[in-house]
């Protein structure tokens, strides 16, 4: 039999493989019958296999049969799909090219496995002509060493997924989250074609490890109080579950739509839908958006300020891509589009970190503007709580005396204190406050007020004549604390929404605005400046003692030093226990209180400005970075190297 052999991808030639021979093997027993095989990559294969049988997706090997006895058809094999299937079976390129020859001689000669019935015959038929080539069977291992390997995969990936929340506070080991999602990268796009459900299956063990180590400390909020924990205790496991199947959804989407497109194609797939799986967590839901990949860069200030550019997003983005690229490189060194690619994204760092230099300059203003002081009383939510009337008549009061000494202290007189969220222990229902009009300022604090009926978690502003002038109403509430999804689930209180975005003007002779932000609503990107609006300060209240020194409290403070450098606004920041701070528009804290010190902080804030990630918006930038992956991974499927 005659076997005509193209190498349409040269990488192929490096292989020492007898086509002639298996070919042969698999064949009619006819000298003047004739095949053709063309050997190719995933993106040939992927078109072909998308043009003639509707499949958007990369194969190992096509047949196409002419109905002839003498020309047979031709076979396509793709070294990309092969090499990592072999990878994944553990077995050479070389044997598995063999069996993928075989297969689609049988197909050109009348055989198929659709049904059953022909599977059995066909793999049947497979094996008895390999084994005559020496090759093993490729059907025997679906047994205990196959799951052996399985279940070691899932535990290192698993690992992985662990090591990779490391990057973020209070660790801030970056390259340990590079290395980690390099690795599982390395892994995952080492699958083949396989379904989609099948991939995404394969890539939860990492998706679910690494939310459950970010996010664990949620459900330290369940111990602080012994009364809380009693009743809501049943929910660790539960809560422990929710959070690893999330992971396994949400982070496993960018690894398994990348294994499935070529090599070349792959780091900007990975990268356009790991920016669009941050993206997501921004609105999915309520929205947790918690801990984007960016955040690992946040004490490396070019680096950081380049989300002043294109947010958190584009940071994002460039990191996935350079992760994917390099691993793409790793495994060939010869692809010249997979050198272009990683460049790409390179450029998209190094462009960043020139403006986040820039970035950074123009936030290093002189400090100007009115004097605030930002208290934190550090009480324990115990020592809050109270299961008595007279006693938490008692407390209260005596939570206020702390209050105004703490307020009243310090070296300056202030024109503004702030304090935290949830801090003045009475409901507010109507305009007097007689705690600012004892103190003689104007002041902020978080508080419930009531109004038509319903309760709010409030930040109230009120002047020195002891009037609220100002209630702004928490807009983005905490599932499961503020209010009980669906509403089943469990929640100990009931709070009503506010409208959301705005400024607020301090009357104190100095035109000092600021957008308001209580707890975590400042975690969302481009979500509290209104459009075309320019305040001199961002004021989040929060209350973060029921997460105590867990890595929450950091990481949430690196949230708000990831907003102050999107937005190009410095944020002043009152926590109930710690940490409290002042945050300049580069992100740099300029002076903190630790956790669990009860103190004040006095300072200033400058440096405000309107930043091109905030002008185009959190949206359109997304629509960049889809269109940009979109462009880089048709063309690295189109050339041909």
């Amino acid at each position: 039999m005659k076997v005509f052999v193209n190498y349409d991808d040269a990488r192929w030639e490096k292989y020492n493989i007898d086509f002639q021979r298996i070919a042969s093997a698999a064949g009619p027993r006819r000298k003047d019958a004739e095949v053709s095989i063309t050997l190719v990559d995933d993106a040939m294969i992927h078109a072909l296999n998308l043009q003639y049988r509707g499949m958007d997706k990369p194969t190992n090997v096509l047949s196409f049969e002419l109905g002839d006895d003498l020309l047979l058809g031709d076979i396509y094999i793709s070294l990309d799909t092969v090499s990592r299937e072999a990878a994944a079976l553990g077995i050479s390129v070389e044997e598995h090219t063999a069996h993928m020859v075989v297969h689609g001689m049988l197909h050109l000669q009348g055989y198929d496995h659709i049904e059953d019935s022909d599977a059995s015959v066909m793999e049947s038929r497979e094996v008895k002509i390999l084994k005559s080539l020496g090759v093993r069977n490729p059907y025997a291992e679906k047994g205990g060493m196959t799951r052996l390997r399985a279940l070691a995969r899932c535990g290192l990936l698993a690992i992985l997924g662990t090591a990779a929340a490391l990057g973020f506070a209070p660790f801030h080991l970056w390259p340990v989250t590079i290395l980690a999602f390099g690795a599982a990268y390395w892994i995952l796009t080492r699958d083949g074609a396989v379904s989609w459900w099948r991939r995404l299956l394969r890539a939860a063990p990492f998706g679910a490890a690494y939310s459950i180590a970010m996010f664990w400390w949620s459900l330290h909020s369940i111990y602080v109080v012994p009364e809380l924990a009693r009743e809501f205790a049943i929910w660790t496991v539960p809560g422990v579950l929710g959070l690893g199947l999330a992971g396994a959804l949400v982070f496993s989407v960018p690894f398994a739509a990348a294994s499935a497109v070529g090599a070349c194609a792959r780091p900007f797939m990975f990268a356009g839908l790991g920016a669009a799986v941050l993206w997501a967590r921004e609105w999915m839901f309520t929205g947790f958006p918690w801990n984007p990949i960016a955040n690992i860069f946040i004490n490396i200030t070019p680096v950081a300020n380049s989300m002043a550019l294109y947010g958190a997003l584009g940071l994002t983005f460039a990191t996935m891509g350079i992760i994917a690229a390099s691993v793409e490189i790793l495994r060939d060194k010869k692809r010249a589009m997979c050198w272009i690619s990683g460049l790409v994204f390179v450029l998209i760092v190094v462009g960043g970190a020139v403006f986040g230099v820039h970035n950074a300059a123009i936030s290093d203003v002189a400090k100007s503007g009115p004097v605030i002081r930002i208290v934190q009383p550090a009480t324990s939510q115990d020592q809050k709580m109270s299961y008595s009337r007279d006693d938490a008549v008692a407390r209260a009061e005596r939570n206020v005396r702390n209050l105004l000494a703490l307020g009243a202290g310090g070296d300056v007189r202030p024109d503004l204190i702030v304090y935290p969220e949830t801090t003045y222990p009475f409901v507010i229902t109507d305009d007097d406050m007689p705690f600012s009009k004892i103190l003689n300022t104007d002041v902020i604090l978080g508080a419930t007020s009531y109004r038509n009926g319903r309760l709010y978690n409030s930040m109230i502003l009120a002047d020195a004549a002891g009037r609220v002038v100002h209630t702004y109403d928490k807009a983005h509430l905490v599932p499961f604390g503020e209010y009980g999804p669906l509403g089943v689930m469990p929640s100990p209180t009931n709070l009503a929404k506010g409208e959301g975005a705005e400024i607020i003007s301090v009357n104190n002779g100095d035109g000092f605005s600021f957008a308001p932000a209580i707890c975590y609503e400042i975690i969302f990107s481009d979500s509290l400046i209104p459009n075309g609006a320019q305040p001199d300060a961002i004021i989040n209240i929060t209350n973060d003692t029921w997460f105590g020194k867990t890595p929450g409290t950091y990481q949430h403070l690196d949230m708000v030093r990831r907003y102050a450098i999107e937005a190009g606004v410095p944020v002043v920041r009152a926590n109930y226990s710690g940490i409290s701070a002042f945050v300049s528009p580069d992100g740099h804290i300029e002076s903190m209180i630790p956790i669990g010190h009860a103190s004040v902080l006095d300072g200033r804030v400058a440096g405000a400005h309107m930043t091109p990630y905030r002008r185009i918006g959190r949206d359109w930038w997304m629509v960049l970075i889809l269109l940009s992956a979109s462009i880089g991974a048709i063309a690295a499927s189109r050339r041909r190297d």
